[in-house]
């Protein structure tokens, strides 16, 4: 979709690039070849320019570019073009306030291998780790994780970022994660009905305890996070593109689920919700 985007290119709104859609203009290598565009002599030119450099950034694989151009509502079009340079990523932690609270685990997931950390074993890698993607793909992640890991690590993210929380709000779909997924038909599986704040206890159970298990349960709910994520962008950008001239073009496939490194506990979870009176 990013190819047949104009809209970051300035003075290029929605009703000029629909224009140019309907003139023959149905990407960047049709502009100016199999089009007449309606546009001024200064005003091609202007586009021919942000075109070439369009193209340059795209084949250096720089979404950074595109993001900083694109009206925010529009970030989803980057995903098929940069999707292999892509990342889901979540983040567990103790609390909301990232001065007061710790990470506890983090997973990633680029839609082929599953990267897992967790606080006192190897979360420092993550932050090497991160800069092998130039897309990070979130929900709620501008608010809340990205924010937390600069001030937590010291660090700046840069990466081009698309939040899905947005995406799906756009489509009608609020109220958490969770509720999206159910929305979209998406099954968590055995960390069904495991929150944020379960979460948490898990957290401090396998503290206070070393269980194992706890630990297993925590990682299996987080990694089932990121790797939901993948499905949820694709539907998402399914979803947006049905009111584009290039649904059955641009159109992607569900991707298949990954086979996940751990499952939930149940006899864990049932004896935390036990102790809690959850």
């Amino acid at each position: 979709m990013l190819i047949n985007t104009f809209q970051h290119i300035p003075g290029v709104g929605e009703k000029t690039e629909t224009r140019l859609w309907q003139s023959g203009a149905i990407d960047w290598h049709c502009f100016g070849r199999q089009c007449n565009s309606g546009l001024s002599k200064a005003k091609n030119r202007l586009v021919e320019s942000h075109l070439l450099q369009s193209i340059d950034h795209l084949s250096n694989g720089n979404p950074s570019y595109f993001d900083r151009l694109l009206p925010a509502h529009l970030g989803w079009r980057l995903f098929p073009e940069f999707r292999n340079a892509a990342v889901y990523l979540d983040i567990e932690t103790t609390g909301l306030e990232p001065g007061y609270s710790e990470i506890t685990t983090i997973a990633m997931y680029d839609g082929e291998s599953i990267r897992y950390y967790v606080n006192g074993r190897n979360l420092q890698d993550f932050t090497t780790d991160i800069l092998k993607y130039n897309l990070i793909v979130s929900y709620n992640g501008k608010t809340f994780d990205v924010p937390f890991i600069n001030h937590y690590f010291g660090i700046r993210l840069n990466h081009a970022h698309i939040d899905l929380r947005y995406v799906l709000a756009s489509l009608g779909l609020t109220g958490g994660l969770k509720k999206c997924e159910t929305v979209l038909g998406i099954d968590r599986g055995d960390v069904k009905g495991i929150d944020g704040y379960f979460a948490v206890l898990l957290w401090e159970d396998y503290m206070k305890s070393k269980n194992r298990k706890s630990l297993e349960t925590l990682l299996a709910y987080n990694i089932e996070d990121v790797v939901n994520l993948e499905q949820l962008m694709v539907i998402a950008y399914n979803m947006k593109i049905k009111d584009t001239p290039f649904y059955q073009s641009n159109r992607i496939d569900a991707p298949a689920p990954p086979e996940l490194p751990f499952k939930a506990d149940r006899e864990t979870v049932e004896r935390i919700k036990r102790r809690h009176m959850l």
